[in-house]
């Protein structure tokens, strides 16, 4: 008989690993288990501590956190242990950002944290532990399919949905990760904290990119990348210069404030060339795309992703955790992936993810995703064409 994390056994056999931030999500989480009379055990994992982060408010996994989460395992009654993970959230995910940025790129730090720390490394430690599941506080659910498999599918409030954020869980990861708040809202899951008594009901929600403790992302990459903030020039389509930069780490695609350059008309950042250290401004319409390739693609969709795409798999993406789902196209181009956006988007930038689902709303199944690779525009004036053919 499977008990209510659709596992074999009765919840006081069974152990589960729960990942605790220090936040009210991952600390309700680890009360209601232990209420349902789970064999819970609480681990923090300390990432980084950049001293003024550990008290800055929206930061997470860092000093005031980790004693959070002690006096909430201390609360509940299950044992607590905090991991040492610096080195590998260095490595894994600040260094990996810096070099993303570099390289003119728009990365989602959140995505790797997930897939490289918490759903490989903190998954493997729940195993040797003897946990038959590990369960964090995402808003997101899971779903047991009829052959025994699980689905991902997005959180029931969806305004907290964080499904866009865990497209890189693997099916074998799913199959031993719960997601127990995935059905509940979050003013449910600050109820929840009040009635177990918990000190953090009504803390403040962490923020993404956690280890910066300033906002400024720049002063991350400076300090790993010192010649990341190389002088270039800001030219439009036609390569005109119209002004100077120090260094292209200080834009994203889309961008218009802060160009530092007169126009008549708004101008947008339409491209960053690392390379030449060139960033390139246009009109909004050169924002549109149609087309974005990937790599580094996971599909858990069900069955061979080759098999499921055919001659054009029809679904929904996001581009961006904040936009709606809509309407593509996942084709096999040669040794590469492809998504051709029905209604084209703005904005897209390499870096970013693109993730599947099978419906634009709702409790939808995720399908997968990849990360962008490019993500090629359409308006591209001829002089800009022959610059790129003869170089």
């Amino acid at each position: 008989m499977l008990n209510s994390l659709d596992l074999e056994g009765r919840p006081e056999d069974t152990r589960v690993v729960v990942a605790m931030s220090g936040g009210v999500d991952s600390s309700a989480t680890a009360a209601l288990l232990k209420a349902e009379g789970y064999d819970v055990v609480g681990i923090t994992l300390q990432l980084y501590d950049h001293g003024a982060a550990t008290h800055r408010k929206g930061a997470c996994c860092a000093g005031q956190d980790i004693h959070d989460a002690r006096d909430v395992a201390a609360r509940i009654g299950i044992p607590h242990y905090v991991l040492d993970y610096e080195s590998r959230f260095r490595e894994s995910v600040i260094e990996s950002f810096a070099e993303s940025y570099v390289h003119g790129e728009t990365p989602v730090p959140c995505i790797e944290c997930n897939r490289s720390i918490k759903f490989r490394d903190l998954l493997s430690t729940a195993r040797d532990l003897g946990a038959k599941a590990l369960a964090t506080g995402h808003y997101v659910a899971s779903r047991r399919l009829d052959d025994g498999s699980r689905a991902l599918v997005c959180a029931a409030d969806a305004d907290r949905d964080q499904s866009y954020f865990l497209f890189a869980t693997t099916q074998d990861q799913l199959a031993d990760v719960r997601f127990p708040l995935g059905d509940m809202t979050k003013a449910q899951t600050r109820e929840l904290a009040r009635r177990f008594g918990l000190s953090v009901a009504d803390k403040h929600d962490s923020q993404d990119i956690c280890f910066v403790p300033t906002g400024r992302y720049t002063d991350v990459i400076e300090r790993l990348k010192p010649n990341a903030m190389e002088p270039g020039d800001i030219v439009d389509l036609e390569g005109r210069v119209l002004g100077r930069h120090q260094g292209i780490i200080g834009f994203t695609i889309g961008q218009r404030r802060g160009l530092g350059i007169a126009a008549s008309a708004p101008l947008y950042v339409v491209h960053l060339d690392a390379e030449t250290r060139r960033v390139v401004v246009g009109p909004r319409e050169a924002l549109n795309v149609r087309k974005i390739q990937l790599r580094d693609v996971n599909w858990i969709g069900g069955g061979e992703l080759d098999r499921a795409i055919g001659d054009g798999l029809e679904l929904f993406v996001k581009v961006r955790s904040t936009r709606p789902a809509q309407p593509a196209w996942l084709r096999r181009i040669g040794g590469t992936y492809e998504v051709e956006l029905v209604d084209g988007e703005e904005g897209v930038s390499p870096g970013q993810a693109c993730v599947f689902y099978d419906a634009p709303s709702g409790q939808a199944r995720v399908l997968g995703g990849g990360f962008i690779s490019a993500a090629p525009r359409n308006l591209r004036p001829a002089s800009i064409m022959r610059e790129a053919l003869a170089g």
